[in-house]
């Protein structure tokens, strides 16, 4: 079978600002000034733009929201001529929710210019630290936050969850699927809903087994509730949980060690995670959700540096935009499958579907 990509994201329309839509106030063309007496550049300066990105509890080396934005904070960093550290890029890792303030702050004190919140637990964070620095430039990914000095980015889940929904039910051999989330907030909700739309709209009678495990950074709990489901025979999983997600490729590979028939898949998020299924010759990774995190991240550098900060504005990226959609599935995807998804996803795109942001109760 011939491999065919689909779905992918393209850095430089992200790169453009062309794909955002956006509400709120903006400080877009005004003159960045110099450092403050304070210490804090705040504003900071075109020619020598710093960024820095504070990761939440999942950890930058996750394999999938962190370290997406991460990837593009380095992307950016080394393109314009930084190095890693004080005055280039860098960011702080967070062990709990107790330490989004306190590394917030720290980046802020190193002069970095632009500092990012990466993820929906941070939002209170952000809110306390931009009302605190007001000459601070924040920006926040996953969440909405009401301030002039912060830019705010948000994706579209539910649009491409519901083709990953589409490939799992026109795929499964058993008519039962799994969805596997890590908290039940209203980023992880959208992957739900869109996941359970696309998979009722190609499979009316598709059954879904859902569980939360209530956390992005246990991965223990992702290998025990994917056990679970594989043995009630589930054969295609979805996580949209982070850390604890790797859990889930933990049991799809170690049923496919010991038995190379075994029909179980996993469907990743966020970034590619096709070398997360390796297992020897065999891969048990069907396709991805992606997410344009570390594109976000660098259009928002990008539009700093030209003295455009996005400040007071939320970006919205979803399929229409290109800020989301699935990865190339190696193959493992049949071409029949891949022309319901490109019908789909055109559907989608021109309104003609409306994807619901949470799911039915």
């Amino acid at each position: 079978m011939t491999k065919r990509k689909f779905g992918l994201l393209i850095s430089s329309v992200v790169a453009t600002g062309a794909i955002l839509g956006a509400c709120g106030t903006s400080d877009e063309g005004t003159k960045e000034t110099d450092k403050g007496t304070t210490g804090n550049k705040g504003t900071g300066t075109e020619e020598n733009l710093t960024i820095a990105m504070v990761t939440d509890v999942g950890g930058v080396d996750d394999k999938s929201f962190n370290q997406s934005a991460w990837e593009g904070i380095q992307k950016w960093g080394t393109d314009n001529g930084l190095k890693k550290g004080d005055n280039g890029f860098d960011y702080l890792q967070s062990k709990s929710d107790a330490d989004y303030n306190t590394n917030l702050n720290s980046l802020i004190r190193r002069d970095f210019d632009l500092v990012f919140g990466v993820g929906f637990l941070m939002n209170d964070a952000i809110h306390e630290i931009a009302n605190q620095k007001p000459d601070a430039k924040l920006a926040i990914i996953d969440s909405a936050v009401d301030a002039p000095n912060v830019a705010s980015v948000l994706f579209k889940e539910q649009e491409g969850s519901f083709l990953a929904g589409v490939v799992a039910a026109e795929m499964s051999k058993t008519g039962k699927i799994g969805f596997i989330g890590g908290q039940k907030i209203p980023v992880i909700e959208r992957f739900e809903a869109g996941f359970i739309e696309g998979a009722k709209a190609a499979n009316p009678n598709i059954v879904i087994d859902r569980y939360y495990a209530e956390a992005f950074d246990k991965a223990e709990l992702g290998k025990t509730a994917a056990n679970r489901m594989y043995s009630s025979g589930v054969d295609i999983i979805f996580h949209a949980a982070g850390g604890t997600g790797n859990g889930v490729f933990t049991e799809a590979k170690e049923r496919k060690e010991k038995d190379p028939n075994a029909n179980v898949w996993v469907i990743g998020v966020d970034a590619d995670q096709y070398a997360e299924g390796q297992v020897g010759d065999k891969n048990v990774t069907l396709t991805s959700m992606l997410k344009g995190v570390s594109t976000a991240v660098i259009d928002i550098a990008n539009r700093t540096k030209e003295g455009k900060f996005p400040g007071g504005e939320t970006l919205v990226y979803g399929l229409a935009e290109n800020g989301v959609g699935l990865a190339d599935s190696r193959g493992a995807i049949p071409a029949d499958v891949l022309k319901s998804v490109e019908e789909y996803k055109a559907k989608i795109a021109a309104g003609e579907i409306v994807v619901p942001e949470k799911p039915a109760k």
